[in-house]
């Protein structure tokens, strides 16, 4: 429990501290949707719940699909523009 509450902050702390960096922005959102299946999967074992175990692959099936979708923005935006720099 205490290792997915670790992942997810500092999944907090990789979206806040980089702003610019849009891909650095998908991998902590990434950590942080792994750090809440995480922290399914062990709730899930201690209470003895296949509800949990199945949930926490509908969860990992979205993380990866949000990454993919993400990604191919992020390619067809730079197609567009030439960059990716998200500087205002």
């Amino acid at each position: 429990m205490n290792l997915s509450i670790l992942l997810f902050l500092i999944g907090i702390l990789g979206f806040v501290l980089n702003r610019k960096n849009i891909i650095l922005m998908i991998i902590a959102i990434e950590i942080m949707l792994l750090a809440v299946t995480l922290l399914v999967l062990i709730t899930s074992f201690s209470f003895d719940d296949n509800i949990g175990q199945t949930f926490s692959i509908y969860i990992i099936s979205i993380a990866g699909a949000e990454s993919v979708i993400g990604l191919s923005i992020l390619v067809a935006f730079y197609r567009l523009r030439g960059n990716i720099s998200i500087k205002t």
